[in-house]
């Protein structure tokens, strides 16, 4: 294998121009198709034969008018000091705000404090669940402003009110500021442990390339295949993950045979050989244990699987023909080892 490697390495390095266009051209592909390609839907994350997926079912089974993976919201009321909830005034405060979401066009149900026994003890505090029949994710606006605005209601009368529940959560989308935090953080470790803008540069350059060429892949076969932006998230982390790794251990390993004394197409073979062959293993390696998860049984997990094999797998390939080329553009401006450590290369 190091010795197909060491030809894939000098090959890449000679024909730099070819490679990069390649590449490039693969990435204009990846994007046109995502951008070509209709939006894929969230789905519910099923779980088939666990028992609480077995409860889920049989939810919607013997409630169908109701959705078991809907969102919940609760409206806790609490009486004014020295008052109760269940004073006549604030009663009717209570049940006026649930009763502005009775009939929502996504309220499956509301409940009553007062008949389920929702009240505290010294009957100061009460609280209603409402449920909808679609998940979080779904909810119109309109939806959540009247939630606010039962709320507001009871406020104004008085009541102190406080919403809890799921029904206002936002969803965060993929490639967000942490993941833009993780990757200046590594750009800085970059630099400080290569001395180089440019071997840093390299790295994330790579990197990006991959991630970007899996990412697209991964919008444009949304529909077709039923991928969630969970498939995204995950190829776009492990992506960036094993790109930088695997690109800093190439070159490392160009810089140290350079030091050396190798010419430069030489220093790419070389470092293709060596450090490829364990760039090599080590994302066969973590290809097969995601590709793993599909013994499980379980669809989502699956697909993440599988997306998550593909974005290393895509990482491995860029290392050992994309990272070779680009060592023929800007391989003179990544110092070596030896222009730091003098006394290493006198060894």
């Amino acid at each position: 294998m190091a010795t197909c490697l060491y030809r894939v390495g000098r090959w890449a390095f000679r024909r730099r121009r070819l490679v990069g266009g390649l590449w490039s051209g693969a990435l204009v592909l990846a994007i046109a198709a995502a951008a070509m390609a209709p939006a894929g839907e969230e789905e519910d994350l099923s779980l088939p034969g666990t028992e609480s997926q077995k409860a889920f079912d049989l939810l919607d089974e013997r409630f169908p008018q109701s959705n078991s993976h809907g969102a919940e919201s609760r409206l806790a009321f609490r009486a004014p000091d020295g008052q109760r909830v269940t004073a006549r005034e604030n009663k009717a405060a209570v049940e006026d705000a649930l009763g502005s979401l009775d009939g929502g066009g996504q309220v499956a149900s509301t409940t009553d404090p007062y008949e389920t026994g929702a009240v505290s003890e010294d009957g100061t505090i009460a609280y209603s669940t409402i449920t909808y029949t679609a998940d979080a994710v779904d909810l119109t606006e309109a939806t959540k402003s009247a939630l606010e605005d039962a709320a507001r209601h009871a406020r104004d009368a008085g009541l102190t009110v406080e919403i809890g529940g799921s029904a206002l959560d936002s969803e965060e989308e993929p490639g967000g500021t942490t993941e833009i935090i993780g990757v200046v953080v590594a750009a800085v470790v970059l630099v400080l442990t290569l001395g180089s803008l440019a071997a840093a540069g390299l790295s994330l350059l790579t990197a990006f390339l991959g991630v970007a060429i899996a990412f697209a892949l991964v919008a444009a076969l949304a529909v077709p295949l039923c991928l969630t932006s969970t498939v995204a998230i995950l190829a776009l982390m492990l992506g960036l993950a094993v790109g930088i790794d695997y690109a800093l251990f190439i070159t490392s390993r160009f810089r140290d045979e350079r030091a050396q004394g190798s010419e430069p197409e030489e220093a790419a073979g070389r470092a293709v050989g060596t450090a490829g062959s364990a760039v090599v293993f080590a994302g066969a390696t973590v290809f097969i244990a995601l590709a793993g998860l599909g013994v499980v049984g379980i669809p989502e997990l699956t697909k993440m699987g599988m997306g998550g094999a593909g974005a290393v797998a895509l990482a491995v390939l860029v290392a050992l023909t994309l990272v070779p080329a680009l060592f023929g553009f800007f391989g003179r401006y990544c110092p070596e080892p030896s222009a730091r450590h003098p006394r290493i290369a006198g060894r």
